[in-house]
C-alpha cells in the first residue's frame, strides 16, 4: 500500500455553478500572531470533480494535485456528507 505526501483538507462546497469544478471553503483555527486568540479563517479553493456529483453544502475531501488549469490545483477523493 503506498502512502501519499500529498496535502489533504476537509471542506464545504459552497459554488458548483462549474463544470467540472467546485469551490470549497475550507475553515482553519490558527493562533493571532500578536495576541494569541484562536481566530477562524477560511480560504476557497478550486477543485476537480469528475462525475460532477458534488452539490453546495456537501462535506467533501480534497486531495492536492497537478496544476489542471490556471487556478485549479484540487481534486475531489470523497464525499464525506452529502447535503441535507
Amino acid at each position: 500500500m503506498r502512502t501519499s505526501s500529498r496535502k489533504t483538507r476537509v471542506g464545504k462546497v459552497v459554488s458548483d455553478k462549474m463544470d467540472k469544478t467546485v469551490v470549497v471553503a475550507i475553515e482553519d483555527r490558527v493562533a493571532h500572531p500578536l495576541y494569541k486568540k484562536i481566530v477562524g479563517r477560511t480560504y476557497k479553493l478550486k477543485a476537480h470533480d469528475e462525475q460532477n456529483a458534488c452539490g453546495v453544502g456537501d462535506k467533501v475531501k480534497v486531495m492536492e494535485t497537478r496544476p489542471l488549469s490556471k487556478d485549479k490545483r484540487w481534486r475531489v477523493v470523497e464525499i464525506i456528507e452529502k447535503a441535507k
